[in-house]
């Protein structure tokens, strides 16, 4: 249905004459009269005062299909960091019934998740704010500390709390329908390093590389295994061999840099990330390495450093990703800003 109709459509539903519908809207009866004759279009700016009129969203005035709506609502999460509440409860109701509905229920699955995590994205920087105030004005108090450990995904001290068991289950349980899921390997695989549960994650790497896994996925995980059995020998050698069977593999690089980042050996670590950026021939490019060689600076103290490297990541989120209004864009420019501070 086009707009002109559908205007037309909703203000009969809604008894208005077309001086009564003017009135609310703040223009003249005649511009009502052209629209639903199609002569002319509302402007733009109107639309939101004109779905409110009417108790409708501003996409129950056009004729979108399911697949358009839901592209809508995943752009708008990905451009915005925070959803007004009617927004979040419109998109909660129009999900719930695709939720039901087999053509449409992968994706309406999906994008659930995604609205709840949204959600709980936005309340959780609300959660670091307050908290790190509370406990800046009574540093020896606990109360705060649990909900800033849960925001920000500090470390937690405690195994009972700390350890991935559920994780580790969970990922079993998938592997039990869908016994070829690669990718379900390697989220159990990780799991398991990170409990340093060796024996199954060695288990599971097996039954990963028949599958045909990734072959540096491999090597990284056999290296990951020995350091969880605490034989950091091996799992250098292993890494330094991986280097030379791949040399010039963007993620062979990027994984052997990860690896000497989490043995805080930095100066290697920072080399391994530029060279595998360098390498990358995808376009765009994924700013993941340049990301770690910021915070790598920050930890090092090096403030500058970390912010020269901030630009580099603003200048591949706008000229090859092509996103100018982009809540990642934001920030990194924020970011960049706090760093900034540091420096001076």
């Amino acid at each position: 249905m086009e707009l002109s109709n559908k205007i037309k459509a909703l203000r009969a539903k809604a008894r208005f004459t077309q001086e009564q519908l003017a009135e609310k809207l703040g223009v003249a009866p005649q511009s009502v009269s052209k629209w639903e004759n199609s002569v002319a279009m509302p402007d733009i700016s109107l639309l939101p005062k004109i779905a409110e009129v009417f108790g409708v969203s501003i996409d129950d005035l056009f004729d979108l299909s399911v697949e358009q709506r839901l592209n809508r609502m995943e752009n708008r999460m990905d451009n915005e960091s925070e959803l007004p509440q009617d927004v979040f409860r419109e998109y909660e109701d129009y999900l719930q019934p695709l939720l039901g509905d087999a053509a449409h229920k992968k994706r309406a699955t999906y994008l659930t998740a995604y609205l709840y995590w949204h959600r709980m994205h936005s309340d959780a920087q609300k959660v670091k704010r307050y908290a790190k105030e509370s406990i800046r004005s009574s540093p020896d108090e606990k109360e705060c500390q649990w909900m800033l450990n849960m925001a920000e995904g500090h470390a937690v001290w405690d195994w009972n709390f700390a350890n991935h068991s559920r994780a580790i289950e969970f990922y079993r349980s998938v592997l039990k329908d869908a016994p070829e899921s690669r990718l379900t390997y390697m989220y159990l695989i990780d799991n398991l390093i990170a409990d340093h549960r060796a024996a199954e994650a060695e288990q599971a790497l097996e039954r990963y590389e028949k599958l045909g896994g990734n072959p540096v996925m491999v090597c990284v995980y056999r290296a990951h295994i020995a350091l969880a059995r605490f034989d950091e020998k091996t799992a250098d050698k292993i890494i330094e061999d991986m280097l030379e069977e791949f040399p010039l593999k963007d993620d062979a690089l990027f994984e052997a840099a990860q690896y000497y980042a989490k043995k805080s050996d930095y100066a290697k670590a920072i080399g391994l990330y530029e060279t595998a950026y360098e390498n990358d021939a995808r376009r765009p490019r994924f700013t993941d390495a340049l990301y770690a060689i910021a915070d790598i600076y920050e930890i090092s103290g090096d403030y500058a450093s970390a912010a020269k490297t901030y630009d580099r990541i603003i200048d591949n989120i706008r000229n090859e990703w092509g996103l100018t209004e982009d809540t990642v864009l934001k920030a990194a420019q924020k970011e960049k800003a706090r760093l900034l501070e540091k420096v001076k």
